[in-house]
């Protein structure tokens, strides 16, 4: 436990000493902040369901940025050999870079707070859906971590993994509309491996564990994969 507590230490570190996360933050608050106060004054509503699809869009965009450095800058910096002869295991590595990304993860999200904050004072919203988009964004969120770092974990540049993980999101975003023309049964199957599919009932306020479960089990298999990738060199 104490070595896993260093290593995340060492990778909060380098994350947030890099100026690609204020970056990232920066603008993906500016952006939001924009749609938000857009949407809130066309609408006219005390809802953040249109903000939320906004930020499951723009997570498929930022999300190869903040992973693809994981592992490919430790084989640039060629200080990949030296963690793996540590005394710690290659979960315990895996599993500290997961954290440390999907830490950026809840920071964005809790800097966006403000804006359920902000309905909450002039408005009255139903606080069912916000509670449930959070946390379909949070489950979204580790499983785009989960990609990024095995795309990371698979090549030593890091515009390849950060390419490789966008264009896979990208794809299993639209990928309910190539699903729909296909005969049946490969329609439903294609159709549910679209994640908009399984992140839109959390951001109208339903919580499914078929859509957790989807999330956490490609998250899940994505550590897995990397730690295997891991071991292999």
């Amino acid at each position: 436990m104490r070595s896993f507590a260093v290593l995340l230490l060492k990778e909060e570190r380098a994350l947030f000493s890099s100026p690609i996360a204020y970056v990232v933050m920066t603008v993906f608050l500016l952006i939001m902040g924009y749609s938000f106060t857009l949407t809130l004054f066309l609408s006219h509503q005390a809802s953040l369901v249109h903000v939320f699809f906004q930020m499951f869009v723009l997570f498929m965009l930022t999300a190869p940025i903040i992973t693809m450095r994981l592992f490919a800058e430790e084989r640039k910096l060629r200080t990949l050999e030296v963690l793996l002869t540590a005394p710690v295991s290659e979960i315990s590595i895996v599993m500290a870079k997961f954290v440390a990304g999907v830490s950026m993860i809840v920071l964005m999200l809790a800097l966006s707070a403000s804006y359920a904050v902000m309905l909450g004072l002039f408005g009255d919203p139903d606080l069912g859906p916000i509670y449930s988009g959070y946390l379909g964004l949070l489950l979204f969120g580790m499983m785009l971590v989960g990609v990024g770092l095995l795309a990371s974990a698979l090549t030593a540049n890091q515009v390849v993994a950060a390419l490789v993980s966008m264009s896979l999101f990208l794809l299993l975003w639209i990928i309910d509309d190539f699903g729909y023309l296909l005969p049946s049964p490969f329609d439903t199957l294609v159709v549910n491996l679209s994640l908009s599919v399984h992140f839109r009932s959390f951001a109208v306020g339903s919580v499914y564990l078929s859509d957790a479960g989807f999330f956490l089990s490609i998250a899940l298999l994505m550590l897995l994969l990397s730690v295997r990738a891991l071991a292999r060199r």
